[in-house]
């Protein structure tokens, strides 16, 4: 049965030409390349804490638990006050609680402890989701209903522009001294231990500084933009009594789509450094893997900036389920290969995860009018796949190796061609 999108509300108070908005869209887009600088800053941590704490791949994907976890703890809460104080005082808030996130990367370092570097990375993760939860329904409305998934798509390139120049900056700056092999860990008595890790750990430190910093200073700086409401797309249960974002199927298929596929696309990300510096793999030292990290969220930032012309041209259902059964294919072929084969076709995979998170996104919220904010919320739970599917790679690769595990992320993509196609029969939602 094909999704039934309902328009019982008015979507956006845009008008049809978005040359007026186009400054308040460049500013929010700055917000979306400081979190996606941050998110993939993760896949640096993680082979760093790795070395540093002696874990496994189970233990350290609680990097990713943390910090994509606080996306289910704090989207719907955050969805609700978005409805009531609206867009851009939760940007600001966002900002502020990220910055402290960031700066408590300090204590955790000087410890050092995992626990404290979890719990910096839950209050960074909560700015981020208050975020996200504000910007990325903002950008969806700021003009016309037709081009949402281009303009969402264009503005998520410029995430993936941060995603993209993370890996290397981090490789330096964190990943720049090599760390001891787990049995020179092993027989170093407890000061020398402490030692070594106050040594390694400090490496995050200026880094984390210099984004809280940058952090304070976009909050002011938003603060004092002038950005444009959008009243229709506010007021939530007061305005439509009746409706219920549970009415609305198109959103919570979306929901699903939004959790497999932030899921995949973490979990290969969050692996990448590691599988690469397998010896049948790639052979890579940490740092030299890092750097390849960027070929993957690269692929995706080029990838966006193409869809944002693709999606005004083609149907978004047909683009995002033409693009998820290839990354599933490329997933597939990099299992059943080694060597630059596998490498290169688990990171071809960033190119055709572009337009997913916004193509899905924009799908999800059509016709929610005034529940956007709840509706966002709700999708932006979803993002919890990313906490939830590395995690279950991890104990996966635990048992299997590192290789073979990534079948999960593969059955994440065929639910997306499945949401795809499942849209399209009847009333062409596209």
């Amino acid at each position: 049965m094909a999704i039934v999108t309902q328009q019982r509300a008015v979507t956006s108070n845009a008008p049809d030409s978005g040359q007026n908005y186009r400054g308040p869209l460049i500013m929010v887009t700055t917000l979306f390349f400081m979190w996606g600088f941050l998110t993939c800053l993760n896949d640096i941590l993680i082979p760093h804490l790795k070395a540093i704490f002696d874990l496994n791949y189970a233990q350290v994907m609680l990097v990713q638990l943390a910090f994509f976890g606080a996306y289910a703890v704090f989207s719907i809460p955050a969805g609700f006050i978005t409805e009531r104080v609206g867009y851009k005082p939760m940007m600001v808030a966002g900002l502020l609680t990220m910055s402290v996130g960031a700066l408590l990367f300090i204590p955790a370092a000087n410890v050092p402890s995992f626990a404290l570097f979890l719990t910096a990375l839950i209050i960074l993760a909560a700015g981020i989701t208050v975020l996200q939860v504000a910007a990325n329904p903002y950008v969806a409305l700021l003009g016309p209903p037709k081009t949402a998934s281009a303009r969402l798509t264009l503005t998520q390139a410029f995430n993936s522009f941060g995603t993209f120049i993370a890996p290397p900056i981090g490789g330096i700056l964190i990943l720049a001294t090599a760390p001891k092999t787990a049995a020179q860990i092993a027989a170093m008595l407890p000061a020398e231990l402490q030692a070594y890790r106050i040594e390694q750990a400090s490496s995050v430190k200026m880094p984390y500084i210099v984004i809280a910093v940058a952090l304070i200073l976009l909050a002011v700086v938003i603060g004092r933009f002038k950005l444009p409401h959008i009243p229709e797309a506010e007021g939530g249960h007061a305005a439509v009594k009746d409706d219920s974002i549970w009415k609305h199927p198109n959103l919570v298929m979306g929901a699903v789509g939004i959790f497999t596929y932030v899921g995949a696309e973490v979990a290969i990300g969050s692996f990448l450094v590691n599988y690469l510096h397998e010896p049948y793999i790639g052979n890579l030292d940490l740092e030299t893997a890092a750097k390849y990290l960027s070929f993957y969220w690269g692929g995706a930032m080029v990838g966006r900036f193409v869809g944002s012309w693709v999606l005004q041209k083609w149907p978004p259902r047909t683009v995002l389920a033409a693009n998820a059964f290839i990354a599933a294919a490329l997933v597939c072929l990099s299992m059943a290969s080694s060597g630059n084969v596998a490498m290169i076709s688990i990171l071809a995979i960033g190119f055709f995860n572009s337009i997913m998170f916004p193509t899905i996104f924009t799908l999800g919220i059509e016709g929610l009018g005034p529940l956007t904010g709840e509706g966002s919320g709700m999708l932006n739970t979803a993002i919890v796949g990313g906490a939830i599917i590395p995690l279950l790679q991890g104990i996966i690769a635990d048992r299997i190796g590192i290789h073979h595990a990534f079948f999960l992320p593969a059955i994440c993509y065929l639910y997306i061609v499945f949401f795809a196609i499942k849209g399209l029969p009847r009333n062409r939602m596209a």
